[in-house]
């Protein structure tokens, strides 16, 4: 699949503002725009491009900028100016939205610019005003150790079903039922080798893997077999797979880890939905994991394993957050910036504080 087709190049909201001709209109700029930033966006001059997850949301908030000013204009267009994009900082300024939003929305105006400058030569946008960076310097909120332990343990348990022929007839009926839903199947073709896949270690392989090297969403949805080292439990990532490009990383595994992908190596080749791809995890739909479906995952593991998470902003990162924060406190900051890949070692230092739990035990000892 093109990585353009699952941007959203026309939305409906738009859709329903515009006639036909300008919806084609429409679509034309928006398809040269988002595949100009896919391709160049982020260095030009190196040919290297924004990643598809970091670009979707980007999409819709550019696609709002020019539902924006049709409306200021009260007509279509797509020669929208400087005036325009400093016109929609003042109205986002006024609006009861967080700044992150209003940050993420100058953010997303400004690849735009960025594109009609370098493809139609048009000056850069330099904005009035700008939105206050946040100033904590903290990582975002992460697993405990004991929240580690339960996510690794639930990735055993999530989506799995009793042995075959463990079960009655009238239970391996009830289970039928419940894997023809899943793998959207009808029941009568569901058997035994159904049973094996939903106890497979897909799920488990990823999650492991993930609590070990904190693996981005990018670097999931990157991911190849050709990383996997299971003799010496390592993940090698080379430069061009890279997150930041810049250089080969080792990343070491535990060695229960290194099992389960072993495991899960020999299980993926049975599926056909693999046969032409070197990806090594797939949704059940055929598709790379992406920001969302890695965050509705970890939602469904924390339920497994009980974890609140109320008042908490649970994505993938928490995992990978996790881990800097765990091997900081176990190793040293030089530790942490290998394992996670990091470019400087100001982006580690992040993680140069206490555990929670730590404090805690400090102010038991304090009395």
């Amino acid at each position: 699949m093109d990585e353009l087709d699952e941007l959203p190049v026309v939305t409906e909201t738009s859709t329903e503002y515009l006639n036909p001709r300008q919806q084609l209109d429409y679509r034309n700029e928006r398809e040269a725009c988002l595949e100009w930033l896919l391709t160049f966006g982020k260095r030009p001059d190196q040919a290297s491009g924004y990643a598809l997850g970091t670009l979707k949301p980007g999409a819709y908030r550019m696609d709002r900028f020019y539902r924006f000013v049709w409306e200021q204009e009260g007509g279509y267009t797509v020669n929208v100016t400087h005036e325009n994009a400093d016109a929609w900082m003042k109205h986002l300024a006024r609006e009861n939205v967080s700044v992150t939003h209003k940050r993420n929305c100058q953010k997303a105006v400004k690849r735009l610019f960025k594109w009609r400058h370098h493809e139609h030569g048009l000056s850069v946008w330099d904005p009035e005003i700008t939105f206050a960076a946040e100033t904590s310097t903290s990582p975002r909120d992460y697993l405990t150790r004991d929240e580690r332990s339960a996510v690794r343990e639930a990735a055993l348990e999530y989506g799995s079903v009793p042995k075959y022929n463990n079960l009655t007839p009238a239970a391996r009926d009830r289970w039928k039922q419940y894997l023809a839903q899943r793998f959207e199947k009808p029941k009568s073709e569901v058997e035994p080798a159904d049973w094996e896949r939903a106890n497979g270690w897909k799920v488990p392989s990823l999650v492991w893997t993930s609590l070990d090297a904190g693996l981005r969403p990018i670097e999931v949805q990157r991911s190849t077999i050709s990383w996997i080292d299971v003799d010496n439990a390592v993940l090698r990532i080379p430069k061009e797979d890279s997150s930041k490009n810049r250089e080969h990383w080792v990343i070491g595994l535990q060695s229960r880890t290194a099992e389960a992908l072993d495991n899960w190596l020999a299980e993926r080749e049975t599926y056909e939905k693999y046969d032409d791809t070197d990806a090594i995890w797939l949704t059940r739909n055929s598709n790379s994991y992406q920001t969302t479906s890695l965050r509705y995952l970890l939602q469904q593991l924390c339920e497994v394993a009980d974890i609140d998470t109320t008042h908490r902003q649970m994505s993938w990162y928490t995992i990978r957050h996790s881990v800097g924060t765990y091997m900081t406190r176990e190793e040293d900051l030089a530790a942490t910036q290998a394992q996670l890949r990091h470019k400087s070692a100001e982006t580690t230092m992040k993680y140069d504080q206490a555990p929670v739990e730590d404090r805690q035990d400090a102010l038991d000892r304090m009395g």
